[in-house]
């Protein structure tokens, strides 16, 4: 199993010592966030990328997630992310050229981009589409906050979302065709509900179901988080222009009393995972609002088959018709010319 990058060493023996059967293996996926990077010495990109893909899923294509990867080191704060836009852009000529198996890599990628820019944010958007070869797709912007110091706070105040420059920057987006990932925390899921209201023609993507937040002030308290998050996102869930993306949980909290001996099995992952996703399920119901990264890996998590499989443990989620990878999104007319 290739090595894989992550603020530690993987251990790859480790998730070595688990394999499973892959279940529906001609089963066409598209893995709708994934990220490639160069953390603490440890390289994830095509080459290690790709040996994962190979594990026996049919991947057919994949969209890059924005993760801060390779930023410019010069230049206006706000062009730095450009530099990413470009390495994407690389990293799936890579892929294209087949010589790193079948699947389309980075076909369409969102990124970063200052959203307190407001209505001037429609040059740089430009800018990121054509540095991505015309694969740049959205945004994805990060204001995950609490109250409480023991969670890790990604903005220096709450309610960034709702901001009017923020909601200016929205509006742009929703011209030009663009979607918008929000990466927040539980308690701040009702701050997408009025950014939803605000710009109705703006699809949001709602991240990692909500993140409910299990850890720090909330250890041990699963059962109240669930039922403060449960309303929130059928709150969301009424809301046309949101969908959501299914996954990245915990799987084994600290209290987990079984054997760490070997990595979580895809029916641990499933167990761990069920009563989430089944809410996400019955709440966004129409295939197209819900997508599962079906192909994800969860580095020193799971393995990659195991994070891979459980899937079909949950009837409903949307398939992927075997000729879809990943179409072109419409293109603003001023762009339309770049391919």
């Amino acid at each position: 199993m290739a090595s894989k990058t992550g603020q530690s060493a993987p251990d790859d023996a480790w998730l070595a010592s688990l394999e499973e059967p892959v279940l529906e293996p001609d089963l066409a996926i598209v893995d709708p966030h994934h990220h490639l990077w160069l953390r603490a010495g440890y390289p994830y990109l095509i080459p290690e990328f790709a040996a994962d893909l190979a594990s026996g899923h049919d991947i057919i294509a994949t969209v890059f997630a924005e993760c801060h990867s390779m930023y410019r080191q010069a230049g206006p704060e706000a062009e730095c992310a450009l530099g990413e836009s470009e390495f994407v852009s690389g990293q799936a000529a890579m892929s294209a050229s087949g010589q790193y198996g079948p699947a389309r890599a980075c076909a369409v990628m969102f990124g970063n981009v200052d959203m307190s820019l407001g209505g001037g944010i429609a040059p740089l958007l430009e800018r990121h589409i054509e540095a991505s070869g015309g694969r740049f797709r959205g945004v994805r912007y990060s204001t995950g906050w609490d109250a409480d110091e023991r969670i890790h706070n990604v903005t220096p105040a709450p309610r960034m979302q709702i901001e009017e420059p923020v909601k200016e920057a929205a509006a742009q987006l929703a011209a030009m065709k663009l979607s918008l990932d929000c990466w927040l925390y539980h308690p701040q899921l009702d701050d997408v509900c009025e950014l939803a209201d605000a710009v109705p023609d703006l699809t949001i993507v709602l991240n990692h179901v909500g993140s409910p937040i299990l850890g720090g002030p909330y250890r041990g308290k699963s059962d109240e988080v669930f039922a403060d998050w449960r309303p929130r996102i059928a709150r969301l869930a009424e809301r046309a222009n949101v969908s959501v993306k299914l996954g990245a949980l915990p799987i084994r909290m600290p209290g987990f009393e079984g054997d760490r001996g070997l990595p979580p099995n895809s029916e641990e992952v499933a167990a761990a995972w069920r009563p989430w996703i089944e809410i996400c399920i019955e709440a966004f119901g129409p295939p197209g609002r819900c997508s599962n990264p079906t192909f994800r890996y969860r580095n020193a998590g799971a393995a990659t088959r195991s994070a891979g499989t459980p899937s079909s443990a949950w009837p409903g989620t949307p398939r992927v018709p075997k000729n879809t990878i990943c179409s072109p999104a419409p293109r603003p007319a001023s762009t339309a010319s770049r391919g």
